[in-house]
């Protein structure tokens, strides 16, 4: 199966999350992957929420290169498409649908790369363990899953994610801890304020100190400093009624040398004991030692593939990578996928068909030249 017709059939398996339903794509997935001599694990986290993990022995040996990706996507969006969402309509160099960047093209490229393997170079394809997870878009899911089990994943040397970088490696990403912060009132008639306590002013000032909110941290030499956005915020039930509580969402990106545990207390400090501060969800940040040999290794094939100098690189989105590295024993960890990242979550999705086929060649190379 060319590499084309296999990411229109996976585009049209409709995994928006939620509610994720990856179970049928992981299936056919693995069955494209068996005939090829993979073994082939499903793990689900809720009802129709599986990842699949692919390779060739059962027991946990270190295999040398796990490649991994996700199974579902967003949803569509408010804005309709001009482009059907789920037949991989083909315009020029360009394929449409939602997934094609974000990152169905890239596991179509590494499906391909080891069909490509069987036929050439069968036994090259012990090296390699496959890991398509659930549920990354609502932070990581199902790869929280499957490393809280005993005895799945096991080990790696090496990890290459297949998110969209437009075949750029990238060493690493930023983190992500969110919080739901909350401010508390009285309600009262809106007619005599005086007898109330407004939530939503209280939520004025907690705004104001989070847009100058001070981490207290120098900034990573790669991923640079950590940001903070307030991406939500309800108050109120009627416009009549003194509000008496307000809540708002918080997203900080983060960098090595953070913690969410830390976090929260430096965020209850600033903000005082009358609001409250809710853990919602964590992703740890990645960062791979550019000078590592494997590093330099990936470098020196993307150059030649690419035709242009590397340099070390990083994302401000998070990945699986986040839980995976250090279940996987915090292998060297590059970002590499034929998708283009301005266009992950966005109306009218699309990946160019010759970075897909630049990515099989990359991938195979990473194998060939991985020791």
């Amino acid at each position: 199966m060319d590499p084309i017709t296999l990411l229109k059939k996976m585009v049209s398996f409709q995994t928006i999350n939620p509610p994720g339903n990856e179970s049928e794509l992981a299936g056919y997935i693995g069955g494209l992957l068996e005939p090829l001599g993979f073994q082939t694990e499903y793990y689900e986290f809720a009802p129709k929420r599986t990842t699949l993990i692919a390779r060739f022995s059962a027991t946990l040996n270190q295999a040398s290169i796990c490649f991994t990706g996700h199974l579902d996507v967003v949803s569509l969006g408010e804005t309709a498409w001009t482009k059907d969402p789920f037949a991989g309509e083909i315009e020029g160099d360009k394929i449409f649908g939602r997934g094609t960047s974000d990152m169905k093209a890239g596991i179509a490229a590494m499906i391909s790369m080891a069909m490509e393997l069987h036929r050439t170079k069968p036994a090259l394809l012990e090296k390699i363990m496959f890991v398509f997870t659930a549920g990354e878009e609502t932070c990581c899911e199902g790869a929280y899953h499957i490393t809280g089990l005993k005895n799945v994943l096991g080990r790696a040397k090496v990890m290459v994610v297949g998110e969209p970088t437009s075949n750029y490696p990238l060493v690493g990403h930023k983190g992500s801890v969110r919080f739901d912060i909350t401010t508390f009132g009285k309600a009262a008639h809106a007619s005599m304020p005086e007898l109330g306590d407004n939530a939503i002013y209280k939520a004025a000032r907690v705004i104001a100190k989070l847009e100058s909110f001070d981490f207290k941290i120098a900034a990573h030499p790669l991923l640079g400093s950590p940001t903070l956005c307030i991406g939500r915020i309800s108050g109120g039930k009627n416009i009549n009624v003194v509000p008496d509580r307000t809540c708002m969402g918080v997203d900080i990106r983060t960098i090595p040398g953070q913690n969410h545990g830390q976090i929260k207390s430096a965020l209850e400090s600033a903000l005082g004991s009358n609001v409250e501060v809710i853990l919602l969800e964590v992703a740890r940040s990645v960062a791979s030692d550019p000078e590592d040999q494997w590093i330099k290794l990936v470098f020196s094939i993307m150059k030649k593939l690419l035709g242009t100098k590397i340099e070390a690189k990083t994302a401000a989105y998070f990945t699986d990578a986040s839980v995976l590295y250090k279940a996987l024993g915090n292998p060297p960890t590059i970002l590499l996928g034929p998708g283009e990242a301005h266009m992950a979550h966005s109306k009218d999705e699309f990946c160019h068909i010759s970075k897909i086929d630049e990515a099989i060649r990359a991938y195979l190379e990473i194998v060939t030249q991985t020791k």
